[in-house]
């Protein structure tokens, strides 16, 4: 029996009280499988989790969590315990089944959807093992494989098997950008800037963590969601691009060494211009200790700004204030980008549950595509800032 034979067996669902959610995915639900939770407060599985948990996406029925570090490994180190103290509150309330390994699930009773939120370095492994447990959907977080190749070969996958792909670039949800774009189309000559903040101190120890711990660079995490607005909106691919250039007045390059001693380069802001072949010019800018909030603006034809948005608005900041007040101790950004991780979720969740278009969902085509340009800019850019 399964939970005779798992890791699940000490957090059984049958030891749990029935919660008024339900102990499992009804029908017209998607029987979700969250891979990599990471720590509370800090991982952004975990942040899933929360909005799935408390109901926020109705045809998501958060099922199973795989957590192999702190259910393993990181039990006894930092963040183990804190684990496992939500851990045990979300069985007895929910009924959240938590594990360590895909090849412990039983047979889905509802159509399966995976959401894989673990490091970009497992993923390859990870999302074979989710074809393998009869997942007929797979949600990918950024950038979705460490290399072009990696992703490339993972699209040929899930296609082989019938599992549809979708992406967790959140952005291409957003208010901010469909109401930049929106107004941009009405200026003639139009020029949008993306702009997007993180608020890590600005400090040689918080910078160095967020390197190793972001390995693969800018360009390929924090920015990723830009450049998928300009491979979906923008026809920005590899072959499409005519030209980049670095704002150098704006842009910073460090080379800083990690928590474990080793040295990593990367942008700790960068800012640039992209015009395509096909007449198109758009620009991205992104900062890893310029805040909460991220926003578009619009220049007209004199490079005067006529319009500028912000995520999130006045309407949604009662809201991430009410957050905050629950979870002091979260990551800030969390909180920003709260209605969008939970629209891609329930549209993903629905998508698998009754097939219904899940719409402005990045696809991982378009993923694929995205990490082509962040691999090419990436050292474009570095050489540009030498």
């Amino acid at each position: 029996m399964f939970a005779a034979r798992s890791a699940f067996a000490h957090l059984s669902r049958r030891s749990a009280p029935v919660s008024a959610r339900g102990l499992a995915a009804k029908a017209g639900q998607a029987e979700v499988v969250l891979v990599g939770c990471g720590a509370p407060n800090r991982g952004m599985g975990w942040y899933h989790a929360v909005q799935m948990l408390e109901g926020r996406c109705p045809s998501a029925s958060l099922d199973y969590i795989i957590e192999p570090w702190f259910l393993g490994g990181g039990a006894s180190g930092p963040g183990g315990p804190e684990f496992k103290e939500w851990a045990d509150e979300s069985t007895a309330k929910y009924g959240t089944v938590f594990g360590t390994s895909m090849g412990d699930l039983p047979d889905p009773k509802q159509p399966r959807c995976a959401l894989i939120s673990g490091r970009t370095a497992d993923n390859p492994r990870l999302f074979t093992e989710c074809i393998a447990a009869k997942c007929s959907t797979i949600i990918l977080e950024k950038p979705g494989a460490p290399t072009v190749a990696e992703l490339a070969q993972m699209k040929d996958e899930a296609e082989a098997a019938g599992v549809g792909v979708l992406m967790g670039y959140n952005k291409n949800v957003c208010k901010y950008v469909r109401k930049t774009r929106e107004f941009a189309e009405t200026v003639p000559g139009s020029h949008v800037t993306f702009v997007s903040n993180n608020a890590y101190e600005n400090t040689p120890e918080s910078l160095g963590e967020c390197f190793e711990r972001n390995a693969e660079g800018m360009l390929k995490n924090m920015a990723i969601h830009e450049l998928a607005l300009l491979v979906s909106f923008y026809d920005v691919s590899v072959e499409n691009i005519e030209s980049v250039t670095a704002d150098k007045e704006f842009s910073s390059m460090q080379t800083l060494p990690g928590p474990s001693g080793k040295e990593f380069t990367d942008f700790d802001k960068i800012k640039f211009t992209i015009k395509t072949k096909t007449g198109k010019e758009v620009s991205v800018a992104a900062d890893r200790c310029g805040g909460t909030d991220s926003y578009a603006t619009v220049t007209d034809a004199d490079g005067k700004e006529v319009f500028r948005y912000w995520m999130p608005d006045d309407e949604d900041k009662a809201t991430v204030q009410k957050l905050q007040a629950q979870y002091p101790t979260a990551m800030p950004y969390f909180f920003t980008q709260d209605p969008d991780y939970v629209t891609v979720k329930e549209r993903a969740a629905k998508f698998t549950a009754t097939g219904e278009e899940a719409e402005g969902l990045a696809t991982i085509g378009i993923a694929v595509e995205t990490l082509r340009v962040a691999e090419y800019l990436t050292p474009t850019l570095m050489d540009q800032l030498k």
